[in-house]
């Protein structure tokens, strides 16, 4: 019996876009968008700041340094946390309506920066029952110690929560650990998901 939905945040809760932030950050430095797309998102730099490896001040003297950026550190990260610009009104009030019969959680790999600036100050934060975040725990997905934290906190077995994600290779790790794992593709196939698994929705 499911007693839990745990939600993934970007592209689930709320849209985000890389671009967005890195055409922004082009315009104010020398270097090309492929550079500063692979210096950020792919050499690793991102995923130790989501693990809190690096300090935001660490974070953006980094790449103020190797992309020669002429930005304050306040204007760097107001361009960086618009990369999540549009709120999904429709897994909104699924958390809305799923409290009233169920635990609802919020488990993302994310910064203190998007938690602080963004995520935090969702309305709707408040209805979550627990919260696991990588910057705080230290583990990121798809590691299984992030998803037993999450499930740990809701004090429930694998097999009565729900992990709903947009990165199919996330959604997968949870259902390795016996999670009822959903890939996000859209509204309407998470509705026919949930449906299988009895949840009402």
């Amino acid at each position: 019996m499911i007693k839990a939905i745990i939600f993934d945040y970007g592209n689930v809760i709320h849209k985000w876009d890389n671009d967005i932030f890195l055409k922004k950050v082009v315009k104010k430095s020398n270097k090309s968008y492929e550079y500063i797309s692979n210096l950020i998102f792919k050499s690793g730099l991102q995923d130790k700041f989501e693990l809190r490896e690096l300090s935001e001040i660490d974070f953006f003297r980094i790449i103020k340094k190797q992309c020669n950026l002429s930005i304050t550190q306040k204007e760097f990260f107001k361009e960086y946390t618009d990369r999540l610009f549009e709120k999904i009104p429709s897994t909104l009030n699924l958390i809305k309506k799923f409290k009233k019969n169920y635990k609802v959680a919020l488990l993302s790999n994310t910064t203190k920066v998007d938690f602080d600036c963004v995520i935090k100050k969702l309305r709707e934060f408040l209805l979550f029952d627990s919260v696991t975040l990588s910057f705080e725990l230290g583990y990121a997905k798809p590691k299984k110690e992030i998803y037993l934290d999450a499930i740990n906190k809701l004090n429930l077995r694998p097999d009565e929560c729900v992990y709903i994600d947009d990165i199919k290779e996330y959604s997968d790790a949870a259902s390795k650990l016996g999670i009822h794992g959903i890939y996000y593709t859209s509204y309407e196939n998470l509705i026919k998901e949930l449906k299988k698994l009895n949840v009402k929705v």
